[in-house]
């Protein structure tokens, strides 16, 4: 696939400059921001933002139909945001990866990610009805998912080790499917604990306990 590096002050301004030079729309290509950049201290110091920009192939209807769907829905909620396909498909999510930043992210979040969990549900259930096939996809809003990710595989981590020296099953906050699946994931190689998921709906939350329970 074609992919080019650029330079400038800002990671959107690199992106909107290899755009042009790709003489492509957002849609179909993939962005990976090398580097954020820095500005320095009375001009001395500072670092240019630096992304890599690559032409989708023939074969990634899937990503392209997700990555319209993102933008119209983001066009017309009225947010002043901007949506970049990171991976066209990633191997862990079983699909297209996105990002989405910018003024109004805050407001695709939610209450505890509540709208950012809409959103998601949204775009993979449109492209599946579009694809005739069901979609798997990954959508972060301004580093939120990613951040909480990392809390919740912390997490897991420290109430897998209370678990171990108390010698008693713990149950987690009740979570939503994907969250669920990260704590399973994150301790499915320790052998001191097992986790599984009780309650239903809203409720429905993981226990983590002694491996091997009666």
């Amino acid at each position: 696939m074609q992919s080019i590096e650029l330079t400038a002050k800002t990671p959107d301004e690199a992106i909107e400059l290899a755009l042009i030079e790709l003489d492509v729309e957002r849609v179909e290509v993939e962005i990976e921001v090398i580097s954020e950049g820095k500005s320095g201290i009375l001009g001395m110091g500072g670092e240019p933002a630096k992304v890599k920009v690559t032409l989708l192939d023939e074969g990634s209807d899937l990503a392209r139909t997700a990555s319209d769907i993102l933008e119209n829905i983001v066009t017309k909620l009225d947010v002043d945001v901007v949506v970049n396909l990171r991976h066209a498909h990633d191997e862990d999510v079983g699909g297209p990866v996105f990002d989405v930043d910018g003024e109004d992210a805050g407001l695709l979040i939610g209450r505890k990610g509540e709208t950012l969990r809409a959103l998601q549900f949204l775009v993979s259930f449109i492209a599946s009805k579009k694809l005739n096939d069901r979609v798997n996809l990954f959508i972060d809003v301004a580093g939120y998912q990613s951040r909480r990710y990392e809390s919740l595989r912390a997490l897991a981590h420290r109430v897998a080790q209370r678990v171990v020296d108390s010698g008693e099953e713990i149950p987690l906050e009740a979570m939503p499917p994907n969250e669920r699946r990260v704590i399973h994931m994150t301790l499915s190689d320790n052998s001191d604990v097992d986790t599984a998921s009780e309650g239903t709906g809203e409720d429905r939350r993981v226990i983590v306990q002694p491996a091997n329970l009666e």
